[in-house]
């Protein structure tokens, strides 16, 4: 890759990857870099640069399997304008190299903004350099990040969020936006759109735009009412039943009811029903999603029983509800 006159760029930014990394999470953020630096899709890094680093030229695997090659050294981290740390999986955070710190330090202190991506805020914060800043977090890891870090919580109902000299993101998806974020601010918006589009994706996200998961409401430590959670999550628009989740967890109904009672205050079938009308609000934000498709996409039997739900819920339509939504956000 050829690489453009200094005085050219507007954005370098390094990268610093965890042992077992989430690879869709670098790739996005990189896509949309690569996809803002040159006219049309032709890569070259005129306007911003980006590049891996390490302490040695060894492959960094990432959780898939696909190992990437580092660019370059560690070096001087005042050389790039962010430095971003790609996480992935938990077990791997304390195995973070000793001049992978000490490197991340020497940029803090240089007043080079540091970003998380993924786990990547799990990794600054075992460091020491997020005391003070609010970070975001998936909320797949909320109870993850909890466990580790007593005296912080992390922002699990946002997609990134941006602390000064912090920045964090929940990975996937969310990364894209967190980097066309950056291209908007030292490039322009026209660039971080146009990223974005190419890569099929409508628009730009806000860093206050909700994470597609479970209610904060539903957090707990108990880890049966944890995995059933998350089986429903993982099937909305075919919800199973209380007794299939028991009997799937391999566990009685009565003593799954007992443990959400015990951690939730609620029933089963209360919380998976919260779980789903979350779903539905979060997708009607969404001005291209029908009330049709949304109950599909849901688990509801068609629109009119979705609107009998959620009028029963909310005491609005789903329509009202968008329309009310949409009015607060332009006031």
């Amino acid at each position: 890759m050829t690489v453009s006159p200094a005085n050219s760029l507007r954005l370098r930014v390094g990268f610093v990857l965890a042992r077992r990394f989430t690879l869709s999470a670098f790739a996005n953020f990189v896509d949309v870099l690569r996809l803002a630096a040159d006219e049309g899709d032709r890569s070259r890094p005129i306007r911003c640069q980006w590049r891996v680093l390490a302490p040695s030229s060894q492959p960094v695997q990432s959780s898939c399997g696909i190992a990437v090659t580092p660019d370059e050294k560690l070096g001087d981290p005042s050389r790039f304008d962010y430095i971003v740390v790609v996480g992935g999986l938990i077990d791997e955070i304390e195995r973070l190299e000793p001049d992978y710190i000490a490197f991340l330090h020497r940029a803090a202190q240089a007043g080079v903004p540091l970003v998380g991506v993924c786990t990547g805020a799990f990794i600054l914060h075992r460091a020491g350099l997020m005391d003070g800043y609010r970070c975001c977090v998936s909320w797949f890891h909320h109870e993850d990040f909890l466990e580790q870090f007593d005296g912080l919580r992390p922002v699990s109902d946002q997609i990134y969020v941006v602390d000064r000299d912090r920045l964090t993101c929940s990975g996937g998806a969310s990364s894209a936006h967190l980097a066309a974020f950056l291209i908007d601010r030292h490039i322009g918006r026209a660039a971080a759109q146009k990223s974005l589009h190419i890569m099929i994706i409508d628009e730009a996200m806000a860093p206050d735009d909700p994470q597609p998961g479970l209610p904060l409401d539903l957090a707990t430590d108990d880890p049966l009412v944890r995995r059933a959670l998350l089986m429903l999550q993982q099937n909305m628009d075919t919800p199973p039943a209380v007794a299939e989740v028991a009997a799937h967890l391999q566990v009685s109904r009565r003593k799954l009811e007992r443990h959400f009672a015990a951690s939730l205050a609620m029933s089963p079938a209360d919380a998976f029903m919260r779980i789903r009308l979350s779903q539905v609000r979060m997708l009607l934000a969404r001005p291209d999603r029908t009330i049709s498709q949304i109950a599909a996409e849901t688990g509801f039997c068609d629109a009119s029983h979705l609107i009998r739900v959620f009028r029963d819920a909310s005491g609005m339509t789903p329509e009202q509800w968008r329309k009310t939504a949409r009015q607060d956000a332009a006031a």
